[in-house]
């Protein structure tokens, strides 16, 4: 990230150091929020935390892979103080490791997440799930997310924030990372962090006069849970395939779940979220909205 005339200027190679978290102690990470959002929100992304955590975990267990996380987003992580990564190791052995990340800000517990690592080994069985046949990157709609060194295209859909956009409750956004780290731990860090991104989207573009250009103003929304898993080996060159599908949503929640591919067919993650989809309350518009959840 830089700074210039009072504009944050987001960059792939900017958020990849800040997930390159550095050890303070024993089983201790110190994770740098990193500076506010273009629109000066002040909280910051749970799918960032995640991704930090991961590089944690995985400097914490060299000698393993890291095959798959579930995070759980309790409380609000704000721009500014860091966040203390706190390893709890549940178990250490040849073949897998597993340990429960906290995420704490100002002395407070915001996020936990469980990693589970493991030594990959040859395939006894192999199959997976084939890549959608939808439309290609070239034919496919440029949306402004503004990251240098990202492109994000959306199969079929012009302006995902929209609620006058309806369809299926699917979103199939093709993603290009320049650089692509080199590190297996950082380029899955990369992977997770997207994930909580377009969740929200796809549950509401199933219904009619609702859109996330209305969350935080009159709707209240948020990631609060993420899972991960990657399938070995997760190494790309070019577009990635993000493929969303929200199965259900009522009672406030949404669930959504998820694949990533290569533009040539590998499968390199699956993910879901559990998401809040709720009125706002008169109580949240007391609070200043770059700071709602």
């Amino acid at each position: 990230m830089t700074t210039e005339s009072n504009q944050i200027v987001w960059t792939v190679e900017g958020l990849v150091d800040l997930f390159d978290v550095e050890s303070t102690e024993a089983d201790r990470f110190a994770a740098p929020t990193g500076p506010s959002g273009e629109d000066e929100r002040q909280v910051v992304e749970g799918s960032q935390v995640l991704s930090q955590a991961l590089v944690a975990v995985a400097k914490r267990f060299p000698e393993k892979s890291l095959r798959s996380a579930y995070a759980v987003f309790s409380r609000v992580v704000m721009v500014g103080a860091p966040v203390e990564l706190a390893i709890d190791v549940v178990q250490e052995g040849r073949s897998t490791a597993t340990a429960v990340v906290t995420a704490l800000q100002n002395g407070k517990r915001c996020i936990t997440i469980t990693v589970l690592c493991d030594v990959p080994t040859p395939d006894v069985i192999t199959h997976h799930l084939p890549r959608p046949d939808v439309k290609s990157p070239a034919e496919s709609n440029v949306s402004e997310m503004p990251m240098v060194g990202r492109e994000l295209r959306l199969v079929d859909i012009v302006d995902v924030n929209s609620p006058d956009e309806v369809g299926p409750p699917e979103i199939h956004a093709w993603l290009k990372y320049d650089p692509i780290p080199q590190r297996d731990d950082l380029a899955k860090a990369l992977i997770a962090y997207f994930t909580g991104h377009l969740g929200i989207s796809t549950t509401m573009r199933a219904h009619e006069g609702i859109g996330t250009s209305q969350a935080h103003l009159t709707v209240s929304t948020a990631p609060m849970t993420i899972s991960i898993s990657f399938h070995e080996p997760v190494r790309w060159d070019g577009w990635l395939l993000y493929s969303h599908e929200s199965t259900q949503v009522g009672a406030g929640m949404s669930y959504v779940r998820g694949t990533v591919h290569t533009e040539d067919g590998a499968l390199l993650a699956s993910f879901s979220q559990d998401a809040l989809i709720r009125p706002l309350r008169t109580a949240d518009t007391a609070i200043a909205e770059q700071s709602r959840l």
